[in-house]
């Protein structure tokens, strides 16, 4: 039997045959492979999306010259000028979400500057005091429809020190997020701390423990530990940006790390009682799983039109796979699965 692979469970058969007209803007110059591979991914989508257009932002000379080189279909790109800078062309192509010229934008290129286009030029939804972004990661369990073996983390970068309110609301973003994209209609959630014991741990996090616990919606679990990640103890979880990048860049380093051993384990033939070709089969399925390529980058919710941020050494695939999670979450209309969760909290949390 032939696996799905994470994009497959992540966006499901159903965006394959009921097309959606979304527009997705592209940075076209951001990441460590612009602009080339990022033309390439989007040239191929472009041959296969149906219902999807494209439009690659950035030095038009560069991008018409790619195009010029590869198999595309003209009519469902658009090429806008923005010049040769990365933090030009994402400024530009956060101009066209705020200017509804676009739904979404995907960008490979350094996040701090996709953060400043965001807070200058889109506004949050209402009851949302701070973004948060969102990372995707592999985890030992799976859930929802199509049996994802994926978590979220929020915040892991956008709001380094968020109260406890603002947890909530990352709770309530998350929720809507995964419901959409993973197709799991009770997502669970969980805050990060140093133990489970709902008394201890930051006063944010003690008094996000108790709104959780009272808000209806959310399928909240309690706290967790760092090492109850991987196990996919929570569909959610949910902690402070600062904590957060510092965990997902943890895990990321563990997951390389990881596949070069077994890698090296090969080529050594150190497991060779279990056969050379049970053991390639092997790291081929934990490369498959723990390839960041997969995911579709990671979003940043909170704001009324959606940002997701590439992986900033996005190839072709990468960013191919971005752009398809992004205009799955468009379609999902997840501001409106937000709202439906945070109206839902009790009144006494309710802020004017």
């Amino acid at each position: 039997m032939r696996l799905a692979t994470p994009l497959q469970i992540a966006a499901g058969p159903a965006w394959y045959k009921k097309p959606v007209p979304v527009t997705v803007a592209v940075d076209a110059m951001g990441g460590e492979q612009a602009p080339d591979e990022i033309v390439r991914g989007v040239a191929d989508l472009s041959l296969t999306a149906e219902g999807l257009s494209l439009v690659l932002v950035g030095d038009e000379r560069q991008i018409t010259d790619g195009l010029g080189r590869l198999p595309h279909n003209p009519e469902r790109i658009e090429v806008r000028h923005a010049g040769t800078l990365p933090r030009t062309s994402v400024f530009a192509a956060v101009d066209l979400l705020a200017e509804g010229r676009a739904d979404a934008v995907v960008s490979a290129g350094v996040i701090a500057d996709g953060l400043a286009a965001c807070r200058e030029k889109l506004e949050l939804i209402p009851g949302v005091k701070s973004p948060a972004l969102a990372a995707v990661y592999p985890t030992a369990l799976r859930r929802g429809r199509n049996e994802d073996p994926f978590s979220l983390l929020l915040d892991v970068g956008a709001t380094l020190d968020p109260g406890a309110e603002e947890l909530c609301a990352f709770a309530a973003l998350g929720s809507a997020y995964a419901r959409a994209i993973s197709r799991n209609p009770r997502p669970t959630v969980a805050l990060l701390s140093i133990d489970e014991d709902p008394a201890r741990g930051l006063p944010a996090i003690v008094e996000a423990h108790a709104r959780l616990r009272a808000m209806p919606g959310i399928e909240f679990k309690g706290n967790l530990e760092a090492v109850d990640i991987p196990q996919g103890s929570a569909d959610v979880i949910v902690s402070g940006g600062f904590v957060g990048n510092v965990v997902v860049t943890l895990l990321d380093g563990v997951a390389e790390l990881v596949v070069d051993l077994a890698r090296y384990a090969q080529k050594q033939r150190l497991l060779w009682r279990v056969g050379t070709t049970m053991l390639t089969g092997g790291l081929a399925q934990l490369k498959h799983l723990t390839d960041w390529e997969q995911y579709g980058g990671a979003p940043l919710l909170g704001y009324r039109k959606l940002f997701l941020r590439a992986h900033p050494r996005s190839g072709a695939q990468a960013i191919e796979n971005a752009c398809r999670v992004a205009a799955k979450a468009v379609s999902a209309d997840i501001p409106a699965t937000f709202a439906e969760l945070w109206q839902s909290r009790p009144a006494l949390d309710k802020t004017a």
